[in-house]
């Protein structure tokens, strides 16, 4: 950082690379949104426009009105986006609080336990899981969706590492008051670790909002559908007509782009839940 501070040209290179490339990342979007709101005979017409002609809101109309089972499939993901993000911040930031701060038998066990299960790839765990639910009869469920996806072992590493990290000095002043560990955790150590917190909803509500692999195995019923598999069998619905697929790709993608455009700074801050104490 010192060395491109002391060279001028340098920062100038930098930011005009990161100019560029955002430049070439936002156009394909910029044109998917275009899109969304023209006819499809100007979305084939050989003279390619970012503004549209021809403003219609017809492809939305299409989708949400002509097209009955997208409001489900929209329902549906929203759902199990916000059970699933709200059972993750409340189990994770728990289990890393009990790894980093209590003492009991096996707790170095249950952590490594849990480093050995982030280098397990989600493909690996799919067909047990398919078994599991089907035993259960969690098939195209709600709570086959959600169940599976409740805890996170990525997110629990990462708030035993923030809770590691936290002041010992306010839970002892905590605990001199009266206050027991359930007590500690609920009115001290959960209020201050908001950016943690933060940081981990973003991320888990655009993995489950973006899931596509355990619905395509678990669900069977149109009606159960969560966005990503209803816009697969959309796209094959309507494959030459851009426009309403541009429409719905749209509803689908900026639920997530603006949640993480309002809480970018805490994939920043992120960076620094994850010290090397303990």
């Amino acid at each position: 950082m010192n060395i491109i501070c002391s060279y001028p040209w340098l920062n100038i290179l930098l930011y005009s690379l990161l100019t560029l490339y955002a430049i070439i990342t936002l156009i394909p979007f910029l044109w998917a949104l275009s899109a969304s709101f023209k006819p499809l005979t100007e979305i084939v017409a050989a003279e390619p426009n970012l503004i549209p002609n021809n403003f219609t809101l017809d492809n939305y109309k299409q989708i949400f009105v002509e097209e009955p089972l997208f409001l489900r499939w929209f329902f549906n993901s929203v759902i199990i986006a916000i059970a699933v993000t709200i059972l993750n911040l409340l189990f994770n930031s728990m289990a890393g609080y009990a790894l980093a701060r209590l003492r009991f038998r096996g707790r170095q066990f249950w952590f490594f336990l849990i480093l050995t299960v982030l280098a397990v790839p989600i493909q690996v765990t799919l067909i047990p899981t398919f078994l599991i639910l089907k035993t259960f009869g969690w098939l195209n469920s709600y709570q086959g969706m959600i169940i599976p996806n409740m805890v996170n072992a990525t997110f629990i590493f990462m708030m035993r590492q923030f809770f590691v990290n936290f002041p010992k000095e306010l839970e002892e002043a905590a605990a001199l008051d009266g206050l027991n560990t359930f007590g500690i955790f609920r009115h001290i150590v959960l209020p201050l670790a908001k950016p943690a917190l933060a940081a981990q909803a973003v991320f888990i509500f655009m993995s489950s909002w973006n899931n596509f692999l355990l619905p395509v195995v678990i669900l069977f019923d149109p009606e159960m559908f969560t966005l990503p598999l209803g816009l697969n069998s959309f796209k094959g619905q309507y494959i030459s007509y851009w426009n309403y697929i541009m429409a719905a790709s749209m509803v689908f993608t900026l639920p997530a782009l603006i949640i993480y455009a309002f809480f970018n700074r805490y994939f920043i801050q992120s960076v620094t839940f994850t010290g090397t104490k303990g």
